[in-house]
């Protein structure tokens, strides 16, 4: 059973939004559409006989996480999982520091799991206050030079104890073919630190402290078997780069970290059964692309702000801008994402959301449950400040307010708004979230009828990179 709720009144207006019509007039489209992605897909997809006008169809993700949790259940240890498992239960013993190198999809959603669901200063704990899970940091996402040396630098020092296992790092390199240039630079640079710094223990170790996740054969897993690594994780088949957050590309670090990576695909085969089976009313993703959808067509909503209402979730609102831009944005077609953190926002972008130009839609993310007991505002002898009236008051109190003005406040300038609701941030409810919008990018596009797989534009910029560093 699925743990979010979506709230759409904000965009039901006559004046600046939608009306229940407009929205329930998509229902014969919207459930046509969800019987072509749930079950043809699937039939086409294992077939083989996929006609040109879906091709790429990269549709596995969608029934990915229950394939993964029923070879853990049948297989244990022999599948990919229980492998994963293994290693990360394994690994901890002998490192201190991961660096997870990897570029758009195969590094921003491990990077949302470890935001959402880890200490915000997870980085700078001890190594016991960790329990004894690894530092961990991405790169191989760009060629910042000052960058790439400081993270270089930082894991030369090791942690802050004396022990063999806090001077050492671990490597995770992500790319199906290995032929990606940020990432294959950043590879040879860490690899080459990584081997310098084992010295003499190179040769035994170093195919235990790489771990690759790539495709079945290029340029990766060629590497991959030069240094005779331990364990090669595989990027499925069927599986584009930014829907592959739940397949080991997300799974690995997430149990580096020693998250719930069973609980994680269990949300997300919660999200998907609601999908398939939940009535168009009470369809969450069916309600969520039916308003925006329509905002984006009636009323020109071309800016689709995905509002996130707490700090922990800025990492997925740019995983989610990642997928929807690269998935919709073709054929002149396609909302610009754009992620905003609030409260902080309101002070930096919200005023030219609010009274700029009307093309944005807001959706806000707001999570109820905190990990923490409230902090309250406090009472104090210097009223200086003037907040002795709200000494009682804690932070979701002001975090409440906030939310519910910020919404008055767009919604009297004219400003379309939903809410989703998260319960708390744990590894279910980031299941559901992420399979959720995975799963909304692919309706949408269809609605918009173009394929919302494969990137050609990116691959335009390769070949011009290339080009100008004088490569064929």
């Amino acid at each position: 059973m699925i743990s979010l709720k979506l709230n759409t009144t904000g965009s039901f207006n006559p004046d600046y939004g939608i009306t229940e019509e407009d929205r329930d007039s998509l229902s014969a489209i919207v459930n046509d559409l969800r019987l072509d992605i749930v079950q043809t897909d699937r039939v086409l997809y294992q077939s083989g006989e996929i006609p040109s006008e879906k091709k790429p169809l990269d549709s596995r993700f969608l029934w990915l996480p229950e394939e993964i949790l029923n070879a853990y259940e049948q297989e244990r240890e022999r599948s990919e999982l229980g492998r994963i498992f293994k290693v990360a239960n394994s690994i901890h013993d002998e490192i201190d520091a991961v660096a997870v190198l990897g570029i758009g999809g195969s590094y921003m959603g491990a990077r949302a799991m470890m935001e959402a669901c880890c200490d915000p200063y997870h980085n700078e704990l001890s190594r016991g206050a960790r329990g004894s899970k690894p530092r961990m940091y991405f790169e191989g996402n760009n060629v910042d030079n000052d960058a790439t040396v400081s993270l270089l630098q930082r894991l030369a020092l090791g942690g802050a104890g004396e022990t063999l296992a806090e001077k050492r790092h671990a490597i995770v390199v992500i790319s199906k073919s290995g032929g990606t240039m940020e990432t294959a630079v950043a590879f040879r640079q860490f690899l080459g630190a990584l081997e310098d710094s084992l010295g003499s223990d190179a040769p035994d170790l170093l195919r235990r402290l790489v771990i690759p996740v790539t495709g079945s054969g290029g340029k990766l897993h060629d590497l991959a078997s030069e240094i005779d690594c331990d364990e090669v994780f595989s990027v499925p088949d069927g599986v584009g780069g930014r829907f592959s957050v739940l397949s080991s590309v997300g799974l690995l670090p997430a149990a580096l970290l020693g998250l719930d990576c069973i609980r994680l695909l269990e949300g997300a085969v919660a999200m998907t059964e609601h999908f398939a089976n939940a009535q168009f009313e009470d369809n969450l993703i069916m309600q969520y692309v039916a308003v925006n959808h329509l905002l984006s067509q009636k009323r020109g909503k071309s800016v689709r702000v995905m509002s996130v209402w707490s700090k922990a979730l800025e990492a997925f609102g740019l995983w989610h801008d990642q997928l929807l831009a690269e998935s919709n944005g073709k054929e002149g077609l396609g909302v610009t994402p754009l992620t905003t953190v609030n409260t902080r926002d309101l002070h930096s972008r919200h005023q030219q959301h609010q009274q700029g130009i009307n093309d944005k839609v807001f959706n806000n993310i707001i999570v109820e449950g905190y990990r923490h007991d409230p902090l309250a505002v406090g009472h104090s002898d210097r009223d200086q400040d003037g907040l002795n009236d709200l000494s009682e008051k804690v932070l979701p109190d002001l975090m409440q307010a906030a939310i519910q003005g910020t919404n008055d406040a767009l919604h009297q300038d004219g400003r379309p708004t939903t809410d989703l609701i998260v319960p708390q941030l744990d590894t279910y409810t980031m299941g559901q979230l992420f399979q959720m919008m995975m799963i909304a990018t692919v309706l949408e596009g269809r609605l918009l009828q173009i394929n919302p797989y494969g990137q050609p534009g990116v691959e335009q910029y390769k070949v011009n990179m290339n080009r100008y560093l004088g490569r064929a």
